[in-house]
């Protein structure tokens, strides 16, 4: 590839792929790592070859149907896509890729800390002792919930949800329930012994931890909100480590409140990084901000994939995760 071409990366990344980024293409990285305003990024469409932004840039119509806009590709930072307007990108041929499979275990990973955390009520004990309110061992004090031998049920069966069931089987000898009307693979389901059911409302009812693992659609946006989770046992706890606008949370702090089911742990959100209020003041929620795929080997592979993939675009070679 002889002509360097002009790149714009939304936030700060890894600083490896950054480097990796500068010595292939004319780059431009955000060194303040702040979020671009909707007029930097339509800018950004006029004057760059490629927009890599991540999954909180919000890539609207708007923005991918600018006039003599320049970008011919946008390399997401992320798995999910729903930040991007896919209609818009077909409509004005601009291929999108994301990056699918090297964030599977570690979002898998913290899908299990927050199942772990809300039902052994880690973070209320972190805080007691941080708080220097613990006076000693007792025999009924923060008593949680035991994990080991429960019944996990997954909504959605893709790579992370693959992942969890593994851990969650062959580490804490739970069994496996799930719905996903677009997996029916025999081979990974005698793996983890795992029972695919008719409808998300038999996971609800059967579960003792629900673990969300589709994307965010049409369809599924609320998708979690007060009739569904009327469902679920109230002895239940909620995981979600997909996306935040599947769970409705004025829905899900009401059922929190009144005790409909036991806890929730999450770690998306509805309007992020904004956090409900009632939430944060609850003591059966275990909270993290987005940390799914935030380890360094993660983050860096992340990169990697999205330069794999512009650069392979580039040399007139099909991106390896082409979304459109």
């Amino acid at each position: 590839m002889t002509e360097k071409f002009k790149i714009l990366v939304t936030r700060k990344w890894p600083k490896k792929v950054e480097e990796k980024l500068l010595t292939t293409f004319d780059a431009t990285l955000n060194v303040e790592d702040r979020p671009l305003s909707e007029a930097e990024l339509v800018e950004g469409m006029r004057s760059y070859d490629a927009l890599l932004p991540t999954v909180t840039d919000p890539i609207t119509d708007k923005i991918i149907s600018t006039s003599n806009k320049k970008v011919k590709i946008i390399g997401n930072f992320g798995v999910g896509f729903n930040n991007i307007d896919i209609d818009s990108a077909k409509r004005n041929s601009i291929v999108v890729t994301n990056t699918p499979e090297v964030l599977t275990d570690c979002t898998a990973d913290i899908a299990m800390l927050l199942m772990l955390g809300v039902a052994r009520r880690g973070s209320e004990g972190e805080f007691h002792v941080r708080k220097k309110e613990w006076t000693g061992w007792r025999p009924t004090h923060m008593m949680g919930t035991k994990v080991t031998g429960k019944t996990l049920g997954l909504i959605g069966m893709g790579r992370i949800a693959q992942a969890m069931a593994h851990k969650s089987h062959f580490g804490f000898n739970m069994k496996i329930i799930f719905f996903d009307p677009y997996f029916d693979n025999d081979e990974v389901m005698k793996k983890f012994e795992a029972t695919k059911l008719n409808s998300i409302d038999e996971v609800l009812s059967q579960a003792d931890f629900v673990s969300l693992h589709c994307p965010s659609t049409k369809e599924t946006k609320g998708l979690i909100n007060k009739e569904t989770i009327s469902k679920m046992k109230k002895s239940a706890y909620l995981i979600n480590t997909a996306r935040g606008d599947i769970v409705n949370e004025n829905d899900l702090v009401e059922a929190l409140k009144e005790e409909m089911i036991m806890g929730a742990g999450l770690d998306v959100y509805e309007k992020e990084p904004s956090v409900h209020k009632n939430l944060v003041q609850l003591k059966n929620v275990f909270l993290l901000p987005h940390l799914g795929s935030a380890t360094t080997e993660t983050r860096e592979a992340m990169g990697m994939r999205v330069f794999e993939n512009i650069q392979a675009f580039f040399n007139n070679k099909e991106p390896i995760d082409r979304v459109v």
